[in-house]
């Protein structure tokens, strides 16, 4: 992630950094046991589930309305998903997109900048490809945020609020 630099607080990466990391997100998200998934997670509880140890992923939703509870350490970036679709490369040779008529962040009140980003990944040998609109903050210092995502694409809804605690020595 050589070219992803930040500037007053949005971690900012080119076409292949974000692609490549909307990839690791997928794995991330997809090997996850059912009941330690982020995703399916209404809490919080599961947000540390294997992190890697260059960037805190947030989990997106299935849809609907969620609110989570979770500690992150400072010193890494953070990236999330606000509407994202995967499929096999047998499914489809193009990636496959959502129409959306909403697609927004905030960190405490003040909007964020989002980004499209198409990746690939392997998961267990099978070529998949990714497609979503992404979020990405630089390393957040010690403190409480509130990471608010949403997003509609006809009748899916994202409405998703993370309470972040971010602390040294995590």
């Amino acid at each position: 992630m050589s070219s992803a630099q930040s500037a007053g607080g949005l971690w900012r990466m080119d076409e292949d950094d974000g692609g490549h990391l909307a990839g690791r997100w997928w794995k991330w998200a997809l090997f996850a046991p059912d009941d330690r998934s982020p995703v399916r997670d209404t809490t919080g509880e599961h947000a540390a589930w294997n992190q890697p140890a260059d960037v805190w992923f947030l989990a997106g939703t299935y849809g609907g309305r969620v609110e989570r509870r979770c500690a992150m350490p400072a010193g890494r970036p953070v990236f999330f998903p606000v509407l994202n679709v995967q499929h096999t490369w047998e499914y489809s040779q193009d990636h496959l997109t959502m129409r959306f008529e909403r697609a927004d962040a905030s960190l405490n009140g003040v909007r964020l900048a989002l980004r499209e980003f198409r990746g690939g990944f392997r998961l267990d040998g099978e070529r998949r490809l990714a497609w979503g609109v992404w979020g990405g903050l630089e390393p957040l210092a010690p403190g409480h945020y509130v990471l608010e995502i949403r997003g509609k694409a006809g009748d899916f809804l994202v409405d998703t609020t993370y309470h972040l605690t971010v602390t040294a020595g995590y």
